[in-house]
C-alpha cells in the first residue's frame, strides 16, 4: 500500500467513525480532515466531492454488511432459513450501526458511478453500485428459491423481494425511532436503561405475511 493509499484509508476510517458517532449529516471534508489530523485540503486529493467521500464511507458499510450476511447464512440449511437469517441481520445492522445504515441507502447523496482518477498500475476500487446491487440480487435470488422460481431478471420474485426489503427497512427505522416498541408495548424509548429485544418476531411475521416465501 502506498503512502497515498494509506492516507486515503485513514481518511475513510475517520469518516466511518464520524458517521457512527455523529451521523452522516455532520460529515464533511473539513470534519474528516480534523478527525484524521491532516490539513483541510488533504481530503480533496482523494475525494474531489462530498458525494465521493460519502460513497467511500458507505462502501465500508456494505462490505461489513456483506460479511455479516455471509456469516449468518453459512449454517442455514434451507432457502427460507437463509432468507430469515438475511432479514434478521439486516434489521440488527440497522439498529447496531444507525448512522452507517442511514447513509448506505441514500443514493441521492452518494456518487455510485464515478471514481477519482488512479494511477494505471493501481486497481480501481469497485463502484458503489457494484457492491449494493449484488446484495439486492442475493436477496431476490433467495426469494426466488423460496417461491420455487428461477431467479430470472424481471420475475415476480423481484417484486416480492422489493416489498420485503421495504418492510424490513420500515421495521428497522420505526424500531430505532421507538415507534414500534411503543405500539407493541415494548420498552419505553425514554427509559435510561431499557431492554433491547430485537424485533425478530416482526421479521418472521413479515415473511409469513408475504406467503409466497414460506417454502
Amino acid at each position: 500500500m502506498t503512502a497515498g493509499d494509506s492516507l486515503r484509508e485513514r481518511l475513510i476510517d475517520a469518516g466511518v467513525d464520524l458517521v457512527l458517532t455523529e451521523g452522516s449529516a455532520s460529515v464533511g471534508l473539513r470534519d474528516i480532515a480534523r478527525r484524521a489530523g491532516v490539513s483541510h485540503g488533504a481530503p480533496r486529493r482523494y475525494f474531489p466531492t462530498h458525494h465521493s467521500l460519502l460513497s467511500a464511507i458507505a462502501r465500508r458499510g456494505f462490505e461489513d454488511l456483506q460479511a455479516r450476511f455471509e456469516a449468518a447464512t453459512a449454517t442455514a440449511s434451507t432457502p427460507r432459513a437463509q432468507l430469515e437469517a438475511f432479514a434478521r441481520v439486516y434489521v440488527a445492522y440497522a439498529l447496531d450501526r444507525r448512522g452507517m445504515f442511514e447513509l448506505m441507502f441514500r443514493h441521492d447523496l452518494l456518487n455510485s458511478e464515478q471514481q477519482p482518477p488512479r494511477a494505471q498500475a493501481q486497481p480501481r476500487p469497485p463502484r458503489l453500485r457494484e457492491l449494493t446491487l449484488p446484495l439486492a440480487g442475493r436477496f431476490a435470488a433467495l426469494v426466488a428459491q423460496c417461491r420455487g422460481e428461477a431467479p430470472a431478471q424481471g420475475g415476480e420474485h423481484e417484486v416480492t423481494a422489493a416489498l420485503l426489503w421495504s418492510g424490513l427497512h420500515g421495521i428497522a427505522q420505526l424500531w430505532a425511532w421507538g415507534s414500534l416498541p411503543l405500539v407493541l408495548g415494548g420498552p419505553d424509548p425514554d427509559d435510561e436503561a431499557p431492554e433491547d429485544p430485537r424485533p425478530d418476531r416482526l421479521v418472521a411475521a413479515l415473511l409469513d405475511a408475504l406467503g409466497p416465501v414460506q417454502t
